[in-house]
């Protein structure tokens, strides 16, 4: 029966990201260091910095951006579908009663 659904549940974002080398106790002292640099220099222009920062990389980064164009793509064609289908259903049910619906009116002649 899942060749007749219409709507794709969305999946996990997968990564395949293998670091070749890792060690946290030299991360951890490099990521302290520069969060006192950071605080060392402080100012208005190290915050102005920072927030520059944070928008240029963005939330997700490039990966966010062609996901969320994905989904939208999925959600315009799944509109475009559905429209579809009602203005044929609705183009079926004019077809069929709407002769009836204008002799009950009294706006038509009768059929011959």
């Amino acid at each position: 029966m899942g060749f007749l659904r219409l709507f794709k549940p969305p999946s996990h974002q997968r990564f395949n990201y293998k670091p070749r080398y890792w060690d946290p106790k030299k991360e951890e002292a490099e990521e302290r260091r520069k969060r006192i640099e950071t605080l060392q220099s402080g100012g208005v222009e190290a915050m102005k910095a920072r927030l520059s920062g944070g928008f240029r990389k963005g939330a997700g980064g490039e990966a966010a951006g062609t996901y969320r164009n994905r989904r939208v793509r999925q959600s315009n064609r799944n509109l475009f579908l559905v429209l579809i289908v009602l203005a044929a259903l609705t183009y079926f049910a004019l077809m069929v009663y709407f002769p009836d619906l204008s002799i009950m009116m009294g706006t038509s002649e009768t059929p011959e």
